[in-house]
């Protein structure tokens, strides 16, 4: 009797081995990429760095002065889509950019 269970017991452990060893399965769609970029932030960071470094040299070159908060583009941040997305992050990018922009503009004419 012992030894008819010791026998099945060594039948048992390569079919353990082999399930266990089995390599996972993946269904359905793969995964998304790790990055995917958002077309609303986007549209913001180029049009907001466009049009802030544009109105940096030209502020420059007229001898205006610095004062990129007192451009009508940093208070109406155009070229908003509500197709993308909310206004929220879209305001927020552009005028981030905006600033970076006409710093550039301003500083590298």
């Amino acid at each position: 009797m012992k030894t008819r269970r010791t026998l099945l017991a060594l039948a048992l452990v390569p079919a353990l081995v082999l399930i266990g060893c089995e390599e996972p399965r993946a269904y359905g769609p793969p995964p998304p990429p790790a990055y995917a970029p958002n077309p609303l932030l986007e549209r913001a960071e180029h049009t907001g760095f466009h049009m802030g470094e544009e109105n940096g040299e030209r502020d420059a070159n007229n001898g205006w002065g610095y004062h990129p908060r007192r451009e009508r583009a940093f208070h109406d941040t155009p070229g908003y889509d509500p197709a993308l997305g909310p206004y929220g992050p879209y305001r927020d990018t552009f005028r981030n950019a905006y600033l970076r922009g006409y710093d550039h503009g301003f500083h590298h004419p």
